[in-house]
Parts: C-alpha cells; structure tokens; sequence
C-alpha cells in the first residue's frame, strides 16, 4: 500500500475514533488551539492500566503507521503492540530481545518500507531490523563515540530516543536523547545511515541539534516530506511537573558534525535550525486530568509521535506518553492537526 494511502486510511480512523474525542458538551464553543501552528484534536486515556496477551498496555516510547494502515505502538520494556488505528485497541503483540534474548531498552521506531520494523535500544545503544514476529535480520552500525560509556562517550539510558526515515526512505535518523561527554549541554547529535542497494543502511552525515534549555531531552523526531523534522523536546522537574515542546526543525544546511570530536567552543558549526511550533502547556486541557502535578493536566510524559496525515497544507500528528507502568502517570494519546510553512 502506498504511504499516503495508508496515511489516509489512519487519518480517517483517527477521525472516526470516539475515544479520541475527548472533548465534554461544551466543545462546540471550546477553543481548540495551542498556538497559531498547532490545534489539540482530542485525547483519549482508553489504554491506561490495561493488559493485552498478558503484557501490560503502557510504557510506550514510540508510534509508527504499519503497511496496512494500522499503528505499532513500541514499549521501551521489549514488546511491540498492533493497535486499531480506528479505536486504538490492541490486536497483537510480539516480544523482542536482543541476540543473547536478552531484554532491550527500546525507544525508537520506524516500519520499513517491506513492512520490517527498524528499533533502537538505549542500552548500548543499537538499531536492529526485525522481522514482524521479531526474529532480527540485521544490525546497524554505531559511530564509537554514540556507545555508552565506557566503550564510548554517551550516558546509559541518554541515546537514541528518536527514529524516522527521510529522502523517501533513503536516509534513516536517530536523535540521541541528551549530549554526550566533551560536547556543550544541550547539544544532541543527531545520527543518520544511507540505504544501501541490499537494503542495508551504511553510516552517514551526522548533525547538531540545541535543546532549549540543557535539562530537556529530545524523545521523538518525525520526518516530513520537504526534509525538515517535527522535534519533540521533553523534560521533568519534581513538583511542577512536564515540559513538552513541539518543534519544526531543518538538518538541510546544518554542518556534517561526524568529523568534530568535540562540540564545544566550536566556532563554525552551523546547527540544526529549529523554529517553536507549541508548548503542550499552551494547549486546552479538554477535561483531562493529571495525577501528579502538571503545567497543565493535559500533560504527561510525552515520548511518541507519528505523522498519520497530510491535508490543507497542514499534517495530522498523533502522540503518546509513556507512562513507565506508574500509577502517578497515564498512558495518553493526543491528535493534533499542525500547520507548517
């Protein structure tokens, strides 16, 4: 199926999805928007704290449109789920290991264009290609200096969040979530591999990328058609609870960084451009509600995000939080409409 078929096919599921709709009897007159790029949708809490198959539905880092239209939605505890795109119900789940069976972190998500799914895991970090019954066909190289230490300079638990493909397929990219050692705080490197004529993906360009403010990680990237990528920032603090940010950004002219050891006092370095979309906090809450204190109780700990969509020259985006199988958290999906120049 080609992808904007099936990114039809998701976007008029999600449409239709009453427990999408969050919104009470007063939403006719309700203001919708987060800002002037960004609208909230609806929200739907219909997963939380349930089982499918005996594996707990929650802790989902990662979201991806399937071949056949439906969503994989990825659990950073080693299993992936098939959910409706319609209703969001799980229809099946497959567990995942690493070579030794052993479980992973994983965090980062793309189905390939063969329908064989792409997946990180923070835990060294890796990227391997999984077969859809997660048997693994292949792994990818990793640049020395992204492993963790000690074999490199990364921090366990602060690699690659994010995962998408680019160029038509041709590029695949990872973000790691938070700088590694001898670069300035709040620089993140973002990693990409060509596509080889075997189907195999061989290193490439990588780029820099500034976060905010250095307590903020980068969870999720999502390529669009033109080349540029929705980068979702997302950070924590005790007692106020989540900041989520949303923005547009453009690796297109950012300097190759592949080459510099060390990415502070650089003089030269163009980084990757970025422009604000929304603060999640900006956005109507919808009746949601927090249990644990939130900006706005809309908010969780957002660290998914998929582009299911494309009309009026806006995209149709739908994230998910992970809610780290914690009763003070909620497994929450949001679906925004987002409008980009």
């Amino acid at each position: 199926m080609r992808l904007r078929t099936v990114l039809a096919t998701v976007t008029a599921g999600l449409a239709a999805a009453t427990c999408l709709s969050a919104a009470g009897p007063a939403d006719a007159t309700t203001n919708h928007a987060c800002s002037t790029s960004v609208s909230l949708d609806g929200f739907s809490d219909a997963l939380d704290k349930t089982t499918f198959g005996g594996y707990f539905v929650g802790n989902l880092s990662a979201l991806a449109v399937d071949k056949d239209g439906s969503l994989a939605a990825l659990a950073d505890r080693s299993y992936l789920f098939d959910l409706d795109a319609r209703t969001l119900a799980p229809k099946s789940v497959v567990g995942l290991a690493d070579e030794k069976g052993a479980a992973l972190d994983s965090e980062g998500l793309v189905v390939d264009r063969d329908g064989t799914r792409l997946i990180t895991s923070e835990t060294e970090p890796s990227i391997r290609r999984y077969s859809v019954d997660g048997k693994i066909l292949d792994r990818l190289p990793v640049p020395s200096s992204l492993l963790v230490s000690p074999a490199g300079r990364a921090t366990s638990n602060q690699t690659f969040e994010g995962l998408t493909l680019l160029n038509g397929g041709r590029t695949l990219l990872a973000s790691m979530e938070y700088a590694i050692a001898g670069d300035t705080a709040g620089i993140v490197r973002f990693q990409t591999w060509q596509r080889t004529k075997d189907n195999h993906f061989r290193l490439s360009a990588q780029y820099a990328y500034r976060t905010d403010d250095p307590i903020l990680g980068v969870p999720e990237v999502q390529a669009l058609p033109d080349g540029r990528l929705l980068v979702l920032e997302r950070g924590f603090t005790s007692g106020v609870g989540n900041t989520v940010r949303l923005f547009l950004a453009d690796p297109r002219h950012a300097t190759d960084t592949s080459g510099i050891e060390n990415l502070t006092g650089q003089q030269g370095v163009r980084l990757i451009r970025k422009t604000l979309l929304t603060d999640v906090a900006s956005c109507p809450s919808l009746g949601a509600t927090a249990k644990q204190p939130q900006p706005n109780p809309l908010l969780d700990n957002i660290e998914g995000m998929v582009v299911t969509g494309h009309d009026k020259g806006g995209y149709k985006v739908l994230l998910v939080s992970d809610d780290n199988q914690n009763a003070a958290q909620t497994t929450r999906f949001y679906r925004l409409s987002v409008r980009v120049r």
